[in-house]
């Protein structure tokens, strides 16, 4: 009888590897950790162990001491773990030198979020985005990562004189970078032209942080069917949807979640895609307010709007998933000063967010609470908009029956 062959597809083991060093709390490292392992398993890997050592400053040969990296390889080859993650960027020699100490597969923050985008990229626009970013990652880690990059292009009269096989694959990775980066442009016209042709509608986007719930009250808003996942950047093209509420059409864009550490060459190739962003005229800034971290993610939004010149835009503060926020209840007799985890959802409303400029809200878009209020506050936002660009069409408002 013939031996029956396993076919089944096995998911790849991983340990997660951070360092506390004097710029970082203990606390924070951990919560970064979480992170990387939500990370993780949206890339499909299962998460065995993590490891994190406090360092005055990162090793510059090896990340981490040669100590915990002993401790870390002992473990690996112990239980045949597939991959080693750090929750940071790691030079080319960095990974070099630890993947011959660990003998297994080395992967970053950086290189793990650039798998995550090509395994979720559907459309030309994203899978074009992606793979520039990828080359331009791969371009100085080629001595690490040689590989035989379309080597029936090394034919004669193609390869220079003396030209080593490693900048043959230099140049190929180069010319593609160039192919890419055209191909891009191009694409970008055609969603220029596309935006132009939307006419003269109030246009409002709904940006935050990864996995805040953005897509859901998309759907919510618009009635459509956008794809939403509890994974992280489950959307990465922008879809566009008109809606409208009472009387006042609107264009609502659902764009791709930010991230700490989000790569630079990822936050450039998308660039184009967050347009949708920077030629809105008001924002929807989602938050997830169960998160223990949710205001450094606010921090992470901010940055990242200023980055691709989208910051000070009118924005409704949209505070999400009030049905998951828990907090400590403190005892009555407990002097010690009240912190975020021992604030009810009460309190913490009458901390910086009641000093605002901009209207806050607290929804929950999966139990549908609070959103007759936030379709009340998008409209007169949008209405207000709406009426400094186009003053003659004011009676429209006084005068609802006219549409």
């Amino acid at each position: 009888m013939p031996e029956l062959i396993d076919t089944a597809i096995r998911s790849e083991t991983a340990v997660l590897i951070g360092v506390i060093t004097r710029d970082e709390t203990e606390e924070r490292v951990h919560e970064y950790l979480e992170e990387l392992a939500f990370l993780a398993d949206t890339a499909g890997a299962i998460t065995k162990k993590r490891f994190v050592q406090k360092l005055n400053s990162l090793d510059p040969r090896t990340f981490v001491g040669s100590g915990k990296l002993f401790e870390i390889a002992g473990y690996v080859q112990e239980n045949k773990i597939d991959i080693a993650i750090f929750d940071d960027e790691l030079s080319p020699s960095q990974m070099r030198n630890i993947e011959r100490e660990l003998k297994c597969r080395i992967l970053d923050r950086n290189n793990l979020i650039l798998d995550i985008f090509a395994r979720r990229a559907r459309t030309a626009h994203a899978k074009t985005q992606v793979e520039l970013a990828q080359y331009q990652y791969l371009l100085p880690r080629l001595t690490r990562m040689w590989t035989h990059l379309e080597r029936q292009r090394g034919g004669i009269g193609l390869r220079g004189p003396g030209e080593t096989e490693i900048e043959t694959d230099r140049r190929i990775i180069r010319d593609r970078i160039s192919l890419l980066k055209k191909k891009l442009e191009k694409i970008d016209k055609q969603k220029a032209t596309q935006r132009g042709n939307r006419g003269s509608m109030v246009q409002v986007a709904l940006v935050g942080y990864t996995n805040v719930g953005k897509s859901t009250i998309m759907n919510l808003l618009s009635k459509s069917d956008v794809f939403a996942e509890n994974k992280l950047f489950a959307t990465l093209d922008t879809t566009v949807r008109k809606v409208v509420l009472g009387n006042l059409p609107f264009l609502l864009s659902d764009t791709v979640g930010f991230i700490r550490k989000l790569p630079h060459d990822l936050v450039e190739s998308f660039k184009s895609t967050l347009d949708e962003v920077r030629e809105s005229d008001l924002l929807i800034h989602v938050v997830d307010i169960s998160h223990p971290d949710f205001e450094e993610q606010i921090h992470v939004v901010k940055q990242t709007l200023a980055e691709i010149d989208a910051n000070g835009k009118p924005t409704i503060m949209l505070f999400n998933k009030i049905d998951a926020y828990h907090f400590i209840q403190k005892e009555e007799d407990d002097l010690t000063p009240p912190t975020k985890e021992n604030l009810s959802l009460e309190e913490l409303k009458r901390t910086w967010m009641a000093k605002s400029e901009y209207p806050s809200l607290f929804i929950s878009a999966t139990q549908k609470e609070n959103i007759d209020e936030l379709r009340k506050v998008i409209y007169e936002e949008v209405k207000k908009i709406h009426i400094k660009r186009y003053p003659y069409n004011n009676f429209l408002f006084d005068n609802p029956g006219a549409v």
